[in-house]
């Protein structure tokens, strides 16, 4: 019986909560025989008796305040003259949709324009580091001049070496046309006559021999002659004689008369043309040394104008041409003391460096060959020498003579 109760009033309930939610409109002409106001008297007790009737006015005020809120947002937002608010909002919310993705593809333009600035950038420096790499600094192009005049100086330094070995041979082996081939006299009367007519001493002078040069007064016994300057005076091969004429005086000053005619086809004569043939060999010698440093001091090459302006800086008067060894000794100057070099040493890409290091590695490699021959000579001497000082210690054997027995 309860339970039929209960049932009746939750059916009745849920009809007056649609009615009054739905806002229906009862049909009257459909129930004639149905008492509205009497159930809905006792709809109503029931809700108030089980507390619906609290829930649903509460209901009603949270959709008041919905709704006031609602109005209370419009006014806040304006007259809905560009539209509703939903549709303003959404719009709103479009926009701002919009310009954030606009914003990313701004940033990831600026992105794109960075990488790509950044990567011209250091294109642009490799390119430049290519370019140094490849392209030879001032220096390199000064050090291979001066490379190419060392090497033609010391063509032609060997060139006048050998020119004057086949003078001082000829005079050191009196063959015919040299003044010791007539006679040990007539070498002894050109040489003298030689040193007085270039270089005549005041005692010379005095004596009525000759005309006093103070400038040029005995140099043919002076060792500056020979060694002194890295360029002769090219002035009327003045530099060049004087060296000469030193290095026949400290190697061979009088020469032996030539053994010839009769002398020569004799026995003895022979044996003693065999001996002037072992001190023909080493007065050479000794004068292929002293040509060599002639040959070396003597004029040979045409100078640019950065070894120009390198003797400037050395001190020096300039002049258009230099010998085998004053261009080498310029070139060595250039980088032990050339401030320009040393200032572009310090700018030179790594490249650069490389190309100078192995220009310094060439021209050590040219003074070792130089060095080379040098050596090689000496050792001639010193084997030279070694056979003189064991020739020396071999004592002659002496024949006994031998009894002559008479006859009784």
């Amino acid at each position: 019986m309860r339970r039929s109760t209960g049932l009746l009033g939750t059916t009745a309930l849920g009809l007056v909560l649609g009615g009054v939610v739905m806002n229906t409109t009862p049909a009257f002409a459909d129930l004639p025989t149905i008492d509205i106001a009497a159930i809905a008297q006792s709809v109503k007790s029931f809700a108030q008796e089980t507390g619906i009737l609290n829930v649903l006015n509460a209901m009603n005020t949270v959709q008041s305040t919905i709704n006031q809120t609602m109005s209370d947002i419009k006014g806040a937002i304006g007259p809905s003259t560009y539209g509703d608010t939903n549709t303003l909002l959404q719009q709103g919310f479009t926009q701002n949709a919009n310009y954030a993705k606009a914003q990313v593809g701004a940033m990831g333009q600026l992105a794109d324009a960075s990488n790509t600035a950044n990567t011209l950038v250091q294109r642009t420096f490799r390119n430049a580091q290519l370019r140094d790499d490849h392209t030879l600094s001032p220096q390199a192009c000064m050090a291979l001049n001066f490379g190419q005049s060392i090497t033609i100086a010391a063509g032609q330094s060997s060139k006048v070496s050998a020119s004057i070995g086949l003078i001082t041979d000829r005079r050191g082996q009196a063959l015919p046309g040299t003044p010791a081939h007539e006679g040990e006299g007539q070498a002894i009367a050109a040489v003298t006559q030689l040193h007085l007519t270039r270089y005549c001493s005041e005692d010379e002078g005095a004596a009525g021999l000759c005309t006093v040069d103070a400038t040029r007064q005995n140099l043919d016994q002076s060792a500056g002659s020979l060694t002194g300057f890295s360029v002769y005076d090219a002035t009327d091969n003045n530099g060049v004689n004087a060296a000469n004429d030193y290095a026949t005086n400290l190697i061979q000053t009088v020469v032996p008369g030539a053994i010839r005619g009769d002398a020569l086809t004799s026995a003895a004569g022979q044996d003693a043309e065999a001996r002037r043939r072992r001190y023909n060999a080493k007065i050479s010698m000794a004068r292929k040394i002293t040509n060599d440093i002639i040959g070396s001091r003597t004029v040979s090459a045409n100078l640019t104008a950065d070894q120009k302006q390198q003797m400037v800086d050395q001190g020096l008067t300039p002049s258009d041409q230099s010998s085998w060894l004053g261009a080498l000794d310029l070139e060595v100057n250039r980088r032990a003391g050339g401030t320009a070099w040393h200032a572009s040493l310090q700018a030179m890409p790594p490249k650069s460096v490389m190309v100078e290091i192995a220009t310094e590695l060439a021209m050590g490699n040219t003074i070792a060959i130089a060095r080379l021959k040098l050596e090689q000579q000496h050792a001639a001497v010193s084997a030279a020498l070694l056979a003189t000082a064991a020739e020396a210690e071999l004592k002659p054997v002496n024949s006994m003579p031998t009894p002559q027995m008479a006859s009784q």
